[in-house]
């Protein structure tokens, strides 16, 4: 026997369907675990620029003293009206209360368009180049007939930089913030992530090692161990990868087991090891749809990533969903009902399950937009078949695995994907692997194969495969 298969023996021999095989979950065989590719972007912070014009209020502009009449002693004497007696601006000049406009900041001067957060800090704020009408408030640099508007003359703050933002003179790019490249974060932890936006790391830094968290969802408190590797600095936001364990696993067992890790590590990426709820008969399990636990394990995953962001600097546009067995299956109904929150899944040694609830998952599966995803299968799986076929193995709670292939067309379809590529051909213990690539929304579908049984996939060709996509 395969070490996987300890997740599906349960003292009875048709223990094999969703499990892995073997006398040790923990250290099932990994293929793979090169030296991980590329790294994590750290983009643009944003532009707290365009903040409200002030000076627009001119002084100066008020009633000329003395200007009103210039009565002489005694009455009209000559030059009673003393020249100039109403002086030249008279009693009030003209538009000298407040010059047209002078009372109020310049048009498009309290903020710049999009001057407030630039985005991703790529492009300068629209509008924040030159507040119009800032540089010379209407009717204020001159009050008619009246003397010059003091402080009218240039809004102030028209011309000083937003802090932190773009400057208003000549629209230059916000300072630090024309290239999201290098993602240098600001003093106080805010770091902008390539294609991310803005985020705000925690004040504390989480020291490296692995601690178990609780999160309550509904009226479950759930637990997962949260992993932070040595890599990881706080000071810039980081991916983060779900990985959840197969049927009879645990967390612990899965954070032991996984190619994961040690490719992502070097990266400083966080990982979370989720614990499944039990099933009738084989122990902790996910809910997949028809099969294989009773709790609400997608909105689980959704609360496990917001309460991680207030712990850890993630970016919450490249969180990932991964596992093997029924883990696998999880991170497939993840990538079908959690699409907002997910950005890539790469499952192994399980597929999406034939028909419509409350029989199976495939045909219900509506992800809200496109999303990426790879597959690993072993062509001697006979736990979640690797050609497809039905499974009575969890106490009252039976499916019908799709297959590899089936699984990888349905998601092709699932995706809009217009391209046909040839599906791989097995060549020994290495995965051959094939994408469709033209496909909405520029995301891809794969699936890599070999000649294994039920076993984990490939960590480094997974990972390079999730971290090219982002949430949109």
């Amino acid at each position: 026997m395969s070490k996987a298969s300890k997740y599906f023996l349960a003292a009875v021999p048709v223990v094999i369907i969703f499990g892995c095989s073997g006398t040790d979950a923990s250290t099932p065989t990994q293929t793979g675990g090169s030296n991980s590719l590329g790294g994590t972007g750290a983009g643009g912070i944003s532009n707290s620029g365009g903040a409200a014009v002030a000076g627009g209020a001119t002084a100066g502009g008020t009633k000329s003293t003395g200007g009103a009449v210039a009565m002489g002693t005694g009455g009209a004497a000559t030059g009673g009206a003393a020249t100039g007696g109403a002086a030249t601006g008279g009693a009030v000049t003209t538009g000298g209360v407040a010059p047209t406009g002078g009372s109020k900041a310049s048009s498009g001067g309290a903020m710049a368009t999009g001057g407030l957060v630039g985005a991703g800090g790529f492009v300068p704020a629209t509008g924040g180049s030159n507040a119009t009408g800032g540089a010379i408030a209407t009717g204020g640099a001159k009050a008619t007939g009246g003397l010059s508007s003091a402080a009218g003359t240039v809004s102030t703050g028209g011309t000083a930089s937003s802090t932190g933002g773009s400057k208003a003179t000549g629209g230059k790019s916000a300072t630090g913030g024309s290239n999201a490249a290098g993602g240098t974060p600001t003093t106080g932890g805010t770091s902008g992530v390539a294609g991310s936006g803005t985020v705000t790391c925690p004040s504390t830094v989480l020291s490296a090692g692995d601690t178990t968290q609780t999160v309550q969802v509904g009226t479950l408190s759930r637990t997962y161990i949260l992993h932070v590797p040595s890599a990881y600095k706080g000071n810039a936001a980081v991916p983060l990868i779900v990985d959840f364990h197969p049927i009879g696993g645990s967390a612990s067992g899965e954070s032991s087991s996984s190619p994961f890790k040690a490719v992502t590590d070097p990266e400083g990426v966080i990982t979370t090891y989720p614990q499944g709820q039990n099933s009738p008969n084989l122990g902790a399990a996910w809910d997949v749809g028809p099969c294989c636990d009773t709790a609400d394990d997608v909105a689980f995953a959704k609360a496990l990533v917001t309460q991680v962001a207030t712990k850890a600097c993630i970016d919450p546009k490249r969180v990932y969903a991964v596992g093997f067995s029924m883990g696998g299956g999880m991170s497939h109904y993840i990538a079908c009902k959690a699409s907002d929150v997910f950005a890539a899944v790469a499952p192994a040694a399980f597929d999406l399950l034939a028909g419509s609830a409350p029989a199976g998952n495939a045909d219900d599966c509506k992800p809200a937009r496109p999303i990426p995803v790879v597959s690993f299968r072993g062509t001697a799986d006979t736990t979640a078949t690797y050609g497809g076929g039905y499974s009575a193995l969890v106490t009252g709670m039976p499916i019908t695995f799709l297959g590899a292939q089936a699984c990888w067309k349905k998601w092709a379809s699932i995706d809009g994907c217009t391209d046909s590529p040839a599906y791989p051909t097995v060549n020994g213990a290495t995965f051959q692997c094939a994408y469709y690539k033209q496909c909405q929304g520029n995301v891809q579908v794969g699936v890599c194969i070999n000649n294994g049984g039920h076993a984990y996939g490939n960590g480094t060709i997974g990972w390079t495969f999730l971290k090219q996509f982002t949430l949109p």
